[in-house]
């Protein structure tokens, strides 16, 4: 027989109201409804030209900050919009329906720089760059090095003290926003002979000395989007630059990073939505053997199995933004969601390559682009490899092992 205690937890939890992943709250569907409607008014016009120049309009950034997509997090006395982070993850899915490129742009500043700023930046670090990075400019995490990629803590990139002030010197390559930064956020080895213990994280204004902004690298996807190499040449900052705990940079790009995927995972399936979007009704018009091509079995059980595909990465990539949001451990479920959204977009996007047939090839439909534009999810912020190397090892850990 139950006791009464056991009894009762039991009757409590059975009375509990759990909504299902997918519903969103009034604020988070708010934003999904708005972002829609300017990433078809204010984006879907601009994105062939910016793809070919390979640069952002101007314009579209000025719009992209006055709309409050750039402090999406930040605390509304800062300027932000003082939402929360499944705020963010709607949004990037959203602008990922219309431009894979301007996702990450949003994304990158948000869950990697405005995040990091907001978690371990001092009072004053916090009044000063979070108003300028929610309302006037971009900001980079210069973490990635020629000869430190995956193997992030081989990093070369050294802060040498000098009295009150640091002298970095090093190369980043592969920097996000990097072409429109105004600041940089940057891992530097502060003491070498600690091995990646001395890794410490920096803020470098653009403007200062030394800085190097290299022109941005000639990309298959995603092309809007500047990549640069930058260069730091005897760059001299106050002490008060360092950003968190000194030798603590090691903790900051991993865990932070953690957020940034559960932002790819969101990326990679409002990228796989806005391709079968744009596919489905040609589907149902297009008409050959005396009816519509939906209409084919064979057709409809492909269809079928990518919607469910993309709706199951739709859901580990909530879950680990709900997760994040509770401030439980979510690595796991971060490295899950960026792995198989990554994956489920690869496949959507060629399957409805296949279903368009001859005109999915051209450049007159934006399929080619959001095929150019998959490849990344897989590499950035973490491979593929390097998620299923996490998820092992948590399982591993589950185990006990």
């Amino acid at each position: 027989m139950l006791s009464n205690a056991l009894f009762r937890q039991r009757m409590h939890y059975s009375t509990m109201q759990v909504s299902p992943l997918t519903i969103l709250t009034e604020d988070e569907k708010m934003m999904k409804e708005t972002v829609a409607k300017f990433a078809q008014e204010e984006i879907a016009p601009l994105v062939k030209k910016m793809d070919t120049d390979h640069k952002f309009d101007p314009a579209l950034i000025k719009s992209i900050f006055e709309n409050g997509l750039m402090g999406i997090e930040v605390d509304s006395e800062m300027g932000g919009s003082g939402c929360n982070f499944m705020t963010t993850i709607v949004a990037v899915e959203e602008l990922s329906k219309i431009d894979p490129a301007v996702a990450a742009f949003v994304d990158i500043h948000n869950t990697l720089v405005v995040s990091l700023m907001m978690k371990v930046g001092s009072e004053e670090q916090k009044k000063k760059y979070l108003p300028k990075l929610s309302q006037e400019y971009a900001g980079s995490f210069a973490l990635t090095e020629p000869g430190a990629g995956s193997d992030a803590f081989s990093l070369k990139t050294v802060a040498k003290k000098d009295g009150n002030h640091y002298i970095i010197n090093g190369t980043k390559m592969w920097i996000s926003n990097s072409d429109v930064a105004g600041m940089f956020i940057v891992f530097a080895n502060a003491k070498p002979e600690a091995g990646y213990r001395g890794i410490t994280t920096f803020i470098v204004d653009r403007e200062t000395p030394g800085v190097i902004v290299n022109k941005p690298e000639n990309k298959l996807g995603i092309c809007a989007s500047g990549t640069c190499m930058v260069t730091f040449d005897n760059v001299k900052i106050p002490e008060e630059n360092l950003l968190g705990d000194f030798g603590h940079g090691y903790k900051y790009a991993a865990g932070f990073l953690n957020e940034g995927r559960i932002g790819i995972g969101a990326q990679m399936i409002g990228l796989a939505q806005g391709c079968f979007d744009q596919t489905i009704p040609y589907l149902l018009d297009r008409k050959q053997f005396g009816s519509e091509i939906y209409n084919f079995q064979s057709m409809q059980h492909q269809v079928a199995t990518v919607a469910t595909e993309i709706e199951a990465a739709r859901l580990l990539t909530y879950n680990a933004a709900r997760l994040k949001e509770q401030g439980v451990p979510f690595a796991k479920e971060a490295a899950m969601a960026k792995y198989y959204a990554s994956e489920v977009a690869q496949r959507a996007t060629i399957k409805c390559i296949d279903w368009m047939g001859g005109v999915g090839f051209t450049k007159d439909f934006p399929h080619e682009k959001f095929y150019r534009d998959v490849k990344i999810g897989a590499i950035y912020e973490g491979t593929t490899n390097m998620q299923l190397s996490t998820i092992a090892k948590a399982i591993k850990k589950d185990y006990g092992a």
